[in-house]
């Protein structure tokens, strides 16, 4: 399943690297100057809340989520 996860402020190349599975899209999608979304595939369940928990552990407010079609 792949899953779109959009931020209110900028991800920096450094906290992205500590998400290596997912990646900016390649259309960047207009959801304001200082957001930041991030895309990627996510196994299951226990992934996505791992990644969940990821994003609060580094830090990051997470304002938008939603599971993209494949």
């Amino acid at each position: 399943m792949r899953y779109e996860f959009t931020f209110t402020e900028p991800v920096t190349d450094a906290v992205a690297a500590e998400l290596p599975q997912l990646g900016r899209p390649a259309v960047g999608r207009a959801v304001g100057s200082a957001a930041t979304t991030l895309c990627g595939y996510v196994e299951d369940a226990a992934q996505l809340h791992g990644l969940l928990t990821r994003f609060r552990l580094l830090g990051l407010d997470m304002t938008d989520m939603h599971r993209l079609s494949d």
